[in-house]
């Protein structure tokens, strides 16, 4: 592979944005230098480089979606690798350089056999990469359940959480627990050993069981304000301690139908943007182009305003039907300046999950990239430094 150089460009490391910049890519797929174009002139590139002027386009890390169940009609839920290969290369039509497949709650079977879809799928992607799995359950709260089968749902049982991880053989990175449940504490502690982040979602706690959680290494939480114990000025639950507690980290599904824009912008009013993480909770159906549209095996659905309801129940919000370019536009279009919309999407979800050498651009690290235009329309991406989608013009 050769050195690729990216020129006149608005480059955003991470949480900083610099106009009039043009970005190295070495030949060892990692980032060589980012420039300044005044002094363009002074650089000297190999003769084998090759230069795209990316005519004013944005240059930004490339994207990591830390919670999603399946796009273009691919979904965790069929458990088949070539499932989640596909997820792989659609998801990279979108800015997404790397995500985590995520693992509905169900029958403890079907979730070990998805979690070894994926694993058999690691190593095989031809879009974006696989860079953990998280498992939303199975202990979580009845009351809470959401889109998740509540036939899946396990008191606390290290059993169960020792043959998850086992399947996972490594990959692993996180789960979505209830902070509430009867000897969450001990199953806190033996996760924060083995490495994995717990997420307080799918939860009826209340704000002293989230201080509890925390105190044990639970300080993310699942898609904010969704399935979770509601703000009360008498007890300020699950939304209320996150609002509250600023060591307290969240996920945000940004479609405007699961968090009204206000509050997204009442959110990051609140809490430093390097505690949120945009993630797109999409479904199987999401881009989907043909068929009838199923999520969680057997559950049909309808898309309504941007997400998926429950055919049977419209007013049933069953999941999103996002994409991460898409969520970017949203923040924007709601005034989130785009460095802070960038960051939540790249830069904090590699901070929180220990993503070595991603999230940024950044002189050694790996040139995961995207490149959009103002109207963010995808003009190409790069993951360690090879093309692997190219709408350039040249």
């Amino acid at each position: 592979m050769s050195t690729t150089v990216l020129i006149n460009g608005t480059v955003i490391t991470g949480s900083i944005k610099i106009p009039d910049c043009g970005l190295f890519i070495d030949a060892d797929g990692t980032i060589g230098d980012i420039f300044n174009m005044k002094r363009f002139q002074q650089k000297r590139f190999p003769a084998s480089a090759e230069i795209i002027d990316v005519q004013g386009a944005f240059i930004t890390p490339g994207f990591i979606d830390t919670h999603l169940h399946g796009i273009g009609g691919f979904g965790t839920d069929d458990a088949s690798h070539t499932s989640i290969l596909g997820m792989s290369e659609r998801l990279a039509d979108f800015g997404v350089t790397g995500f985590f497949p995520t693992i509905y709650t169900d029958k403890l079977e079907n979730m070990l056999d998805a979690i070894r879809a994926v694993v058999k799928a690691i190593g095989d992607e031809k879009g974006a990469e696989i860079l953990g799995i998280h498992v939303e359950g199975p202990f979580i709260s009845e009351i809470r359940v959401g889109a998740q089968n509540p036939e899946g749902i396990q008191p606390v049982n290290f059993d169960v959480f020792n043959a998850i991880i086992e399947a996972g053989k490594g990959h692993v990175v996180c789960m979505t627990v209830a902070p509430e449940l009867k000897g969450m504490r001990e199953l806190a502690l033996h996760a924060s050993k083995k490495g994995i982040v717990l997420l307080a979602g799918h939860t009826n706690a209340t704000y002293e069981n989230i201080i509890e959680g925390m105190q044990v290494g639970i300080l993310h939480s699942t898609h904010f304000f969704n399935a979770m114990s509601r703000l009360h000025h008498r007890n300020p639950g699950t939304v209320g301690a996150i609002l509250i507690e600023q060591d307290m980290q969240c996920e945000v599904i940004a479609d405007g139908v699961h968090v009204h824009k206000e509050l997204v912008k009442l959110l990051l009013k609140d809490k430093q943007v390097r505690n949120v993480v945009l993630i797109t909770d999409s479904l199987k159906p999401t881009k989907q182009e043909a068929g009838p549209m199923i999520i969680n095996g057997e559950l049909a659905v309808l898309a309504k305003d941007g997400a998926f309801h429950l055919a049977d129940d419209p007013d049933t919000i069953m999941g999103s039907a996002l994409t991460m370019l898409e969520g970017i536009k949203n923040l924007v279009t709601w005034e989130v300046p785009l460095e802070s919309a960038i960051q939540m999407a790249t830069a904090n979800p590699a901070r929180i999950y220990d993503l070595s050498q991603m999230g940024r651009l950044t002189p050694g690290y790996l040139a995961n990239i995207v490149v959009f235009d103002d109207k963010f329309t995808l003009k190409g991406s790069f993951i360690r430094g090879k093309i692997i989608r190219d709408n350039f013009s040249r």
